[in-house]
């Protein structure tokens, strides 16, 4: 949970304060954009710093041209390891629901709303996510998502400028800047509280995406 000083607020496009750019439906062209950020932003963000403690930045990984984009908190220390969102525990948790909706991690985009693993694994504070939030929000404008789906309270109050309680988030349809976005509880959470109440109410959540998407849903063939 965010404590008093780590409330987020919905922050501004580095690029489009820039000068508006528009990215290209050419997967190649957003790809090419995706790679341009992460290198602005691993030389100019302040949060990125050796000082943080982290080994290396994890901007992200996926389809640039994805229909679906997952956004999570920070990376962890298997994620500082590797240099890849979501791979540690709660990642392999996150595969598997990407696997139930019928879709793989290539098909889709995973990114964080900080780019390097915080000191102590820390919630991102406001500071933080002001840092590097634009970074995540021009990778949002690259994609372009039919979908957003934020995992925790951190995302979902960044893209939302929001402070509510994941509880009165999620299963709820929001919007970000006209993109579709639904919070639910990132997969760190379940591994912590993995009741059948919950895995419930993050599938209904995901079953709703699917809808969204026109994707098949596999219990209706049951």
């Amino acid at each position: 949970m965010l404590g008093a000083d780590a409330v987020p607020v919905a922050v501004g496009s580095p690029t489009a304060e820039q000068g508006g750019r528009r990215p290209s439906d050419s997967p190649a062209d957003k790809q090419a954009l995706l790679d341009a950020l992460r290198r602005r932003h691993d030389s100019e963000c302040p949060h990125c710093t050796t000082a943080t403690g982290h080994t290396r930045t994890v901007f992200g990984e996926g389809a640039p041209d994805a229909r679906l984009m997952f956004v999570g908190e920070a990376p962890g220390a298997e994620e500082d390891r590797t240099g890849r969102p979501f791979v540690g525990r709660a990642g392999k948790l996150l595969d598997k629901i990407i696997e139930a909706m019928g879709l793989s991690r290539d098909e889709v985009y995973i990114a964080n709303v900080l780019k390097s693993r915080p000191p102590n694994n820390a919630t991102p504070t406001a500071a933080e996510a002001a840092r590097c939030g634009p970074y995540l929000l021009e990778q949002i404008r690259i994609i372009q998502p039919e979908v957003i789906v934020t995992l925790g309270k951190p995302a979902a109050n960044l893209l939302l400028g929001t402070n509510e309680a994941m509880g009165r988030l999620r299963g709820v349809w929001r919007q970000y800047e006209g993109v579709p976005l639904m919070p639910t509880y990132h997969p760190a959470f379940l591994l912590r509280s993995y009741t059948p109440e919950n895995r419930a109410r993050v599938w209904s959540d995901m079953r709703q995406v699917m809808q969204r998407l026109g994707l098949p849903d596999p219990a209706a063939d049951r």
